[in-house]
């Protein structure tokens, strides 16, 4: 348990300390003062700390790089998880819409860095793989070995992973995602289900912003009627939930 609170602090330090040391550096060469409302910044300070924490964390063997589950070809369990996250995204929205409006700090960040063609590469791509790598590969494993409840040990990591946002309009929304990423990480032993995941959702939201920019945009606002949210609704459940359940059929743990 200690060393998994001790993992969080250390990948929460790395993403505090990176943004001070970038922006004094793009200072030093530009001679002016940068701020994080430019998006180049803010892309570079979250591309660093990413490959800062992924490079750290194997470094340190906190989390051991294995091709075991790749090698099992099981491109059946990727295909059902990139459709379960295709599924959740709508109940997901919808959920969030229904909830008490709460503060959003990061919402500026987030959409200076979803206007960029950049930003991708941070949001879809090293986004999932560093925090795969360290709340999967390092915490969950750490947790999972701490406690023979591994549903215990898979809600403290995603509680982890939801205050580690540290914002709490996406703290729910990253709260269920975990809950999630976790039991596909308890059935596999590896983080690649997750990454799929975690990429697909990431991808969608990117997506979602370049074609609705507006933060307040709801989906009745894009659906056009109560009666066609439900519609929306009632066809990603059937989605999701056969997804789910195909995924606990083929990840029957051992």
């Amino acid at each position: 348990m200690k060393k998994a609170i001790l993992y969080t602090i250390i990948f929460a330090a790395i993403q505090m300390m990176v943004t001070p040391a970038v922006m004094a550096i793009a200072k030093l060469f530009t001679g002016k003062s940068v701020g994080l409302n430019d998006p180049t910044i803010l892309i570079v300070c979250m591309t660093i700390a990413s490959l800062l924490s992924v490079a750290l964390f194997i470094a340190m063997k906190w989390f051991i790089p294995s091709r075991a589950y790749i090698r099992s070809r099981p491109w059946d369990v990727l295909i059902w998880t990139a459709i379960a996250a295709c599924g959740a995204i709508i109940p997901s929205i919808w959920f969030q819409e229904q909830m008490p409006e709460l503060p959003n700090f990061a919402e500026e960040t987030l959409t200076s860095i979803m206007g960029s063609r950049w930003g991708y590469v941070t949001i879809g791509l090293l986004a999932p793989i560093a925090e795969e790598v360290v709340f999967r590969g390092a915490i969950l494993r750490e947790l999972l070995g701490w406690t023979h409840r591994h549903w215990v040990a898979i809600a403290i990591s995603a509680l982890l992973f939801a205050l580690i946002h540290a914002n709490p309009a996406q703290m729910p929304h990253a709260l269920i995602i975990g809950m999630l990423l976790g039991w596909l990480y308890y059935r596999t032993d590896s983080i690649v289900p997750g990454l799929a995941y975690h990429w697909v959702n990431n991808s969608i939201a990117y997506a979602f912003y370049a074609l609705y920019p507006d933060p307040s945009t709801k989906l009745i606002d894009i659906l056009g009627s109560n009666l066609h949210v439900a519609a929306a609704l009632g066809f990603s459940v059937l989605i999701l939930v056969p997804a789910l359940f195909q995924l606990n059929l083929r990840l029957k743990k051992a």
